[in-house]
């Protein structure tokens, strides 16, 4: 191990160069705490062709490395195992945006860029970079695209292979394949960009990337709606389709539960729709016309939403601040189940058209068998991806409760999914934590191939192991 770190002195200065237990304790407990490792250094590169250096000499001496972006995830894709004989290679110092390009509307940048940067350094420049996650304070564009995450405009965007036109990809034998273009149309083959994203770095470590801007909204309009069931918001969902069309940006649905345990920990982000109703449906309208326009439409909409009995409730942000307070009501309920203590968490896809059987089916199943859980179910409803989340009963130990349960729950969560034609990984990854049910999921075939790839491009096993897929 010393000659690998003498030789990596060569390659980065020994600042850079994190050995000592303090230094790297940062990098070794994922965001969710359910996940701690070992590594015996961790490594800050700033360019790409330092990341090729170290992968060479990991290769060289046979040492597995785990890339790490902003280390929000939450299936533990980016923490070591437990050896202490793996290291972590963070891309954080990799920040550079390299270009903006107005004519191609696009934006070229590195790895380790933060999701808000990208998102405040389009709108200097007049454009909208559509990607927004709850971690986009401290996420980083390398992990949503390792991670290919989804967020709050799906609907519209798309998820974050769909943004990206371009790839700088570190292979595992440390060569640097320069896929920096920014075409649309590229038909020369296999596509290789899409191969690397989402391989949570098993594949090849992503350093930069292409990525799409779209021209600014002029007007955006973000209201609260009430539901009585979820056979209520697909039929909402349905018709805001068949009325806004492109137009629709977000479509989030939050249940009671989920939005009694934000008001628990959070008491100003209490709902301000009456009651609290079974389903809250937060929506967000963006047009490049006036703002009457898409008001009257929006408006509208909710009329015709009321006439039919689709909706019983309904709040139309009068200001930015209250649209804010909306989005920040959806996204504390993540926070808020952190304050709460360890949950067991499910990011799932479900068919639209089979949405509402399985929420009624297996929220009766889980009750049923685990009395007293709370099921705190929110997400991105219009393009069916659900958390999913069940909480212990109030009073029992997380810890206690968790360890006896998660198996059985988490069986009867994904067989319920497999009864759908479903996903048990909508936005979040497979990482460690689902690596063990994904031969089941995907099929024999699937799997195979998808450890043929593993095989090929890394015979070595060097690229973040034991993830995804194992060989």
């Amino acid at each position: 191990m010393q000659n690998f770190i003498n030789q990596l002195s060569e390659v980065l200065e020994s600042k850079y160069i994190l050995t000592q237990d303090e230094d790297k304790a940062p990098y070794l407990t994922d965001w969710r705490k359910r996940y701690t490792g070992k590594a015996f250094a961790v490594l800050l590169p700033s360019t790409s062709n330092e990341v090729a250096a170290i992968v060479k000499l990991c290769a060289q001496h046979q040492i597995a490395l785990v890339p790490q972006g902003g280390h929000t995830g939450f299936c533990g894709g980016a923490t070591p195992d437990n050896s202490g004989k793996q290291v972590i290679l963070s891309l954080k110092r990799m920040k550079q945006i390299r270009e903006i390009d107005i004519a191609n509307q696009t934006i070229t940048l590195e790895a380790g860029c933060i999701l808000q940067s990208v998102q405040e350094k389009a709108v200097e420049n007049g454009y909208l970079f559509p990607l927004s996650l709850g971690a986009e304070g401290s996420c980083m564009i390398g992990g949503n695209l390792a991670t290919n995450a989804g967020g709050t405009n799906v609907l519209r965007y798309g998820n974050t292979r769909d943004l990206c036109l371009g790839l700088e990809v570190v292979t595992a034998k440390g060569e640097i394949w320069d896929g920096i273009k920014g075409l649309r149309k590229d038909n020369t083959g296999y596509d290789l960009r899409d191969l690397f994203i989402g391989s949570e770095g098993t594949l090849g470590i992503i350093t930069a990337a292409v990525m799409k801007l779209y021209p600014l909204p002029v007007s955006q309009w973000t209201t609260l709606v009430a539901c009585e069931n979820i056979a209520s918001t697909i039929a909402l969902l349905t018709l805001f389709q068949k009325r806004a069309n492109s137009l629709l940006t977000g479509f989030e649905m939050m249940t009671r539960e989920s939005l009694d345990l934000n008001e628990k920990h959070f008491p100003q982000m209490a709902n301000p729709l009456q009651g609290n109703p079974p389903y809250t449906v937060l929506i967000e309208l963006s047009d490049h016309e006036s703002e009457e326009h898409v008001r009257q439409l929006l408006e509208t909409i909710l009329e015709d939403a009321f006439e039919k009995s689709i909706i019983s409730d309904a709040i139309i942000a009068s200001n930015l601040t209250q649209a804010n307070s909306f989005w920040h009501m959806r996204e504390h309920i993540t926070l808020a189940q952190a304050e709460e203590g360890a949950n067991l968490k499910h990011d799932i896809t479900i068919p639209l058209s089979s949405l509402d059987s399985f929420i009624r089916e297996t929220d009766e199943l889980m009750r049923e068998k685990f009395l007293g859980v709370r099921i705190i179910n929110f997400g991105h409803l219009g393009d069916g991806n659900l958390h999913y989340n069940i909480a212990p009963p109030l009073g029992a130990d997380p810890k206690t409760f968790n360890e006896t349960n998660e198996k059985l729950i988490h069986e009867l969560v994904y067989g319920q999914v497999e009864r759908c034609k479903g996903s048990i990984s909508a936005e979040h990854g497979v990482g460690q934590l689902k690596l063990d049910g994904l031969r089941a999921h995907k099929g024999e075939v699937a799997h195979d191939l998808m450890k043929a790839l593993k095989t090929a491009l890394d015979p070595q096993n060097i690229l973040n192991p034991h993830k995804v897929v194992s060989i």
